[in-house]
């Protein structure tokens, strides 16, 4: 699934190709897709005749403003959107396209079908579900050592499930969090609240390096991954952890082992990351 960087590198790119396009009309071939309103007819009605201004994102969500309306788009696992010519073929698995009046296409292309879409009128998409429950960005001034502290002592919960809750910390996924702790020297099944404040103060600056890393090398390309115009993102050089079942760790040289921690997939080096 995309998480923070990758989403925030689709956000940049599409905001280069959508910007000041207006939509002419919406076709949908899966209508499960959206989610509010719940009535695709009243989703196309009242998109009919907006002007794409932005193209922002909250946690892995992206947002796309128009004039008057807010699109709250979780890609989930594969989805993906690319601007194309009306008279480009398109597949089966393309659910959602939007019509521009200058003869583009802005198409959303979603193998799993787990893709959302929400619509809301502007200044509403912060108030209601899915972005209502969200915490703080991680490059957030809300995002302090003292904030990540006090929600991990209060937690009994595992390290590595801890930092997956959006609610605690948004655009964090498999990915980063097992990067984070291993550039912090913490086992992904610490108990939360066992972490000292010196070990909180590393992670808070691990978690935020990660992601900049990460953001500044477009993403991380791990399966099916790409950017709106096309292109890989290339930390996935860059990984310490995940991903590197059976590989000597960049640090200590000893074999990178997989586990599950909360139902997921999760690695790390048992010598530099001890329990």
């Amino acid at each position: 699934m995309p998480e923070l960087p990758e989403v925030e590198t689709v956000r940049k790119t599409l905001k280069k190709l959508v910007i000041n396009k207006t939509i002419e009309n919406i076709t949908i071939y899966w209508p499960k897709i959206i989610k509010y309103p719940l009535e695709t007819e009243q989703f196309i009605d009242v998109l009919k005749g907006e002007t794409i201004r932005d193209v922002s994102r909250r946690g892995k969500f992206l947002i796309i403003y128009t004039g008057q309306y807010a699109l709250v788009s979780h890609l989930r696992m594969e989805g993906r959107y690319g601007l194309f010519s009306k008279e480009d073929p398109f597949d089966k698995h393309t659910h959602v396209i939007f019509h521009f009046t200058d003869g583009t296409e802005l198409r959303y292309r979603d193998v799993r079908k787990f893709g959302t879409m929400h619509l809301y009128k502007k200044g509403e998409e912060f108030l209601k579900p899915p972005l209502s429950t969200l915490g703080p960005e991680p490059f957030s001034e809300d995002f302090t050592v003292e904030y990540l502290g006090s929600k991990l002592r209060k937690t009994n919960r595992k390290i590595k499930p801890a930092l997956l809750d959006q609610e605690i910390l948004v655009g964090l996924g498999n990915i980063y969090v097992d990067e984070a702790l291993f550039r912090s020297g913490i086992h992904p099944e610490r108990i939360a609240s066992s972490l000292v404040d010196e070990e909180i103060t590393l992670l808070h600056k691990e978690i935020t390096s990660t992601l900049r890393e990460a953001v500044e090398k477009g993403g991380s390309t791990i399966r099916s991954y790409v950017n709106s115009q096309g292109e890989i993102g290339m930390f996935q050089l860059e990984l310490y952890a995940y991903g590197r079942k059976g590989e000597p760790c960049k640090n200590c040289g000893r074999e990178i082992v997989k586990t599950t921690v909360g139902g997921r997939g999760t690695h790390f080096c048992p010598n530099c990351q001890r329990l």
